[in-house]
């Protein structure tokens, strides 16, 4: 029988430490997302289009790991609850493989390229055996809906500073450390982030708790998989989160490539200060996490006065034009790139907020609906869906880059650069644009969760006891 349920707001404690495990994730997901791509090219030497489908067909691994990471977690029953564990016992394993895919062995093209094909496979299996728990623990973390959204804004204040860190730290960093060798460079800069990622996991387990302990897991796994397929919200919003990341990352995997090879700078050297200790990539890089920062603190207040659907479409929308609008660049007008990109990703922040409250929502709405809490999976399905568009986020510019001609550290042509114009802008903007316009299909309202919720409370209280009892 499940216990009382702890309806108490979460302490400013908790919440900061939840926040911290998603700035764990984002010094490598950020770290990724910005140089991975740019590293594999231009610093290990697999050519584009090789790194490119590498970082797809890795996704057949996670397509069965994650499903399967959320099967064993909701199955999981220790005195630490289901999900905190995989905190406490998964960092040192990631931390290690993180380190793992930037040590730049030299090798034959062939021997590159599986070396880069099993520690990227690696280290995002150790990603899912962490992040999926961690995610799913947002369900367990209160039973009420403005909580878990709470939640959710530290964790997006916190995943912004990390993802802010790594913009403006890293590549002064591979400089200050490499001495000049970006190899160097890149395997001191990660590993310095893999020992904050561990701190910080653990500070995460140390700091929550898990209040909704839902009755031990027995439905068979396709039970599980049958009842979150006609979830038909849920399969809305992680179509429309891939759809969102695959824009973001794909913006972002083509900033470097986008100022060093369009955004050409006479007056300046490569790598030369803009602001503080700041080169251009590093500061346009900041000024956009800032404005996701912003959004994510912003999210609860425009929540609390829109529906979250209704947030997703408009934030989408504007994000799109606002990428449309800066095809029309030149390549001399860095500040109004660098003010377009921060309004952008303010509205990045403010989706990607709603999103993992909203992913709760359906998890709720999905225990209503068939009498069973599947967090794990259904937050472990996310994730996937968000890891591809990654994946794909990722690999895109690196097709683009191959089919317009683009050759490394050589002067572009003009094919070329029109495709690095491309992949910066039109090409997220259309991403954009349709996750936003598939969420009119989303079904969730607020009036909707809040019927959920109150149903849902009566269920889980002990026969005879009252919710008024219950909250005493």
């Amino acid at each position: 029988m499940a216990n009382n349920p702890d309806t108490k707001p979460l302490s400013f404690g908790e919440k900061v430490g939840y926040g911290l495990g998603d700035m764990a994730s984002n010094f490598y997901l950020g770290f990724f997302g910005l140089f991975l791509l740019y590293y594999y090219t231009d610093v290990f030497g697999i050519s584009p289009a090789a790194a490119a489908t590498m970082l797809l067909v890795t996704k057949i691994v996670d397509a069965v790991s994650d499903p399967a990471m959320g099967l064993i977690a909701d199955r999981t029953n220790t005195r630490w609850g289901k999900y905190r564990p995989y905190l406490l016992f998964g960092a040192i394993p990631y931390a290690f493989l993180g380190i793992l895919l930037f040590l730049g062995p030299d090798l034959s093209q062939l021997g590159k390229l599986i070396f880069a094909y099993v520690t990227y496979t690696m280290v995002m299996l150790a990603f899912t055996a962490v992040n999926v728990p961690y995610s799913a623990l947002l369900a367990v973390i209160s039973p009420v809906a403005e909580e878990r959204t709470k939640a959710t804004q530290f964790r997006f204040i916190f995943a912004s500073i990390g993802t802010l860190l790594v913009g403006t730290l890293a590549t002064p960093l591979v400089g200050w450390l490499g001495g000049g060798n970006e190899l160097l460079g890149f395997r001191l800069t990660i590993l310095l982030f893999a020992g904050l990622s561990v701190l910080l996991f653990w500070i995460t387990f140390f700091s929550t708790k898990e209040r909704v302990r839902p009755t031990v897991h027995k439905s068979s796994v396709s039970d599980d998989i049958g009842a979150l397929i006609k979830n038909w919200s849920w399969i809305i919003l992680a179509i429309t989160g891939m759809l969102v990341v695959v824009g973001l990352v794909a913006r972002f995997a083509s900033i470097v490539f986008y100022l060093k090879y369009f955004m050409v700078n006479e007056t300046a050297a490569e790598g030369s200060r803009v602001f503080l200790w700041m080169d251009r990539t590093a500061f346009l890089t900041s000024a956009g996490l800032i404005g996701q920062l912003i959004g994510a603190l912003m999210t609860p207040m425009l929540a609390a006065r829109f529906e979250k659907h209704h947030l997703m479409i408009g934030m989408n929308v504007v994000h799109a034009l606002l990428l449309i609008i800066g095809y029309s660049i030149s390549s001399n007008q860095y500040a109004l790139t660098v003010l377009l990109h921060t309004v952008g990703i303010f509205t990045f922040g403010v989706v990607i907020t709603l999103l993992f409250s909203m992913y709760t929502d359906c998890v709720e709405y999905g225990e209503w609906s068939t009498g069973k809490n599947s967090a794990g999976l259904t937050v472990s399905a996310s994730m996937f869906s968000l890891k591809f568009g990654s994946a794909v986020g990722g690999a895109l510019p690196g097709f683009i880059l191959a089919g317009f001609g683009f050759v490394a550290n050589a002067v572009q042509s003009e094919s070329a650069i029109t495709g690095i114009r491309l992949m910066f802008t039109a090409l997220p903007a259309a991403f954009f644009l349709i996750g936003g316009l598939l969420m009119f299909f989303y079904k969730i309202d607020r009036e909707t969760l809040k019927k959920v919720e109150g149903e849902l409370m009566k269920r889980r209280l002990p026969s005879g006891l009252s919710p008024a009892s219950a909250t005493a």
